[in-house]
């Protein structure tokens, strides 16, 4: 399986090439879907590129991309999105078009009543666990880890040199947590060879121009589904249905 994101936190001043529309999204997704992907992540945004997890905003990217592609749609509930944690329940409480599944950054206070909040309404949660924070004990300690659909367990070292060595020391935090399947991946220069470790631990990868602007030999991508294309040239890893 390889996880696409589309656009994360990056916009137009990252690349030209991150898509922000739900239309320019949809498209995306279905081109990254026709290169390997099996499943598609993407951040809501307003029409001037802020994070929101208001229902009119929700929605119709969860409309697009769907009328897009035949692949499990996520989308992220965090404090960039929404800094107050309480507004973030509301938010997601009152979603008329539900994704598939929604990344919840552990670490953030108020995670626990977002992820009690998804998993009331049918929708699954992807546990975010940063290596830069306390995350892996808060998650350990949770009533609800056992509940989520997998961990993203995101290496925030961008040196492609000591990525790898961070990304195993936060699955060795991790641990089996509650036998939940774990993705690692990385950001920047650190999310190639961190796709490498991901590779060799098991099917599932990630890339994205959410995580990583370059391909493999340094030359700027034109878009996720060439990331995803190169993810599969250097995995085996492609689309299972």
């Amino acid at each position: 399986m390889i996880q696409v994101c589309l656009n994360g936190r990056r916009g137009a001043g990252d690349s030209a090439a991150v898509p922000m529309s739900p239309q320019a999204l949809a498209h995306a997704a279905a081109a990254a879907v026709a290169a390997g992907a099996s499943e598609v992540h993407a951040r809501p945004r307003t029409p001037c590129g802020s994070g929101s997890l208001s229902p009119r905003v929700v929605g119709p990217l969860v409309e697009a991309v769907r009328g897009a592609v035949d692949a499990p749609f996520g989308v992220t509930a965090d404090g960039w999105t929404e800094p107050d944690p309480e507004r973030r329940v509301e938010r997601v409480r009152s979603w008329t078009v539900l994704p598939d599944v929604v990344s919840v950054d552990w670490h953030e206070d108020g995670a626990e009543e977002v992820a009690a909040a998804l998993l009331e309404r049918g929708v699954a949660v992807q546990a975010v666990i940063r290596s830069d924070t306390d995350a892996a004990r808060r998650f350990a300690a949770s009533p609800w880890a056992p509940a989520v659909r997998r961990v993203l367990a995101r290496v925030m070292d961008p040196r492609p040199s000591t990525a790898p060595e961070t990304a195993r020391a936060l699955l060795d935090a991790l641990g089996t947590v509650h036998g939940v399947p774990v993705l690692p991946h990385g950001v920047d220069g650190g999310a190639w060879p961190v796709l490498r470790l991901a590779a060799q631990r098991g099917p599932d990868v990630r890339t994205g121009l959410g995580d990583v602007l370059h391909l493999p030999d340094g030359r700027p991508a034109e878009s996720s589904a060439q990331l995803v294309a190169a993810a599969v040239r250097l995995t085996g890893t492609g689309r299972r249905l």
